[in-house]
C-alpha cells in the first residue's frame, strides 16, 4: 500500500461523510415538510455506503495476493427513503393538510436522531481528515529526508 493509497481512502471517507451530512441537513430542514411536490409528507432519506471496488471472491484474494487491490476507500451505494420508521400522525384539525378526521401525517424525521448521526458523521469526517494530515505528514517528512 503507498502513501497516495491512503490519501484516496482518507479522502473517499470525507466525501461520503460531507455528502451523509447533506443529506441529514436536509432530513432536519423538512421535518415538518407535511405536503411535497407529489402531496404527500417529506420522508427520511438515509445513505448506504459500501466499500469501494467490490469484487467476487476469487478476484479479491488473488488482488490482494498480487497487491493490487483496489477495493480501498468508501462509495455511497445509494440514497433510499426510511421506510422502516412510521409517520408521525397529530391531531390538528386546523392544520390546511389535516384528513377529515382532523389528523395530519408528519414525516418521520426525529430530530434528535438526525442530530445524533450528525455528530457521527462530523466526527468520521475529522478522523479521516486527522489520517489525512498524518499521512501528508510523513510523505513530507520523506521528502525532507531525501533533500538532505
Amino acid at each position: 500500500m503507498s502513501i497516495f493509497d491512503s490519501f484516496n481512502i482518507n479522502s473517499s471517507g470525507m466525501t461520503a461523510q460531507r455528502f451523509r451530512m447533506d443529506i441529514i441537513s436536509e432530513n432536519i430542514a423538512n421535518a415538518n415538510t407535511t405536503r411535497t411536490e407529489d402531496g404527500t409528507p417529506y420522508v427520511r432519506k438515509v445513505v448506504t455506503f459500501a466499500e469501494k471496488g467490490t469484487q467476487t471472491p476469487f478476484s479479491r484474494i488473488l488482488n490482494e495476493k498480487l497487491d493490487h487491490y483496489s477495493g480501498r476507500g468508501v462509495k455511497i451505494t445509494k440514497v433510499q427513503d426510511d421506510t422502516w420508521t412510521q409517520m408521525n400522525i397529530v391531531y390538528d384539525p386546523s392544520h390546511p393538510d389535516a384528513d377529515e378526521n382532523g389528523y395530519v401525517t408528519y414525516p418521520n424525521v426525529n430530530t434528535v436522531t438526525e442530530m445524533t448521526n450528525l455528530i457521527d458523521a462530523s466526527r468520521s469526517y475529522e478522523a479521516n481528515a486527522t489520517a489525512f494530515n498524518a499521512s501528508k505528514s510523513m510523505a513530507m517528512k520523506g521528502l525532507e529526508i531525501g533533500n538532505g
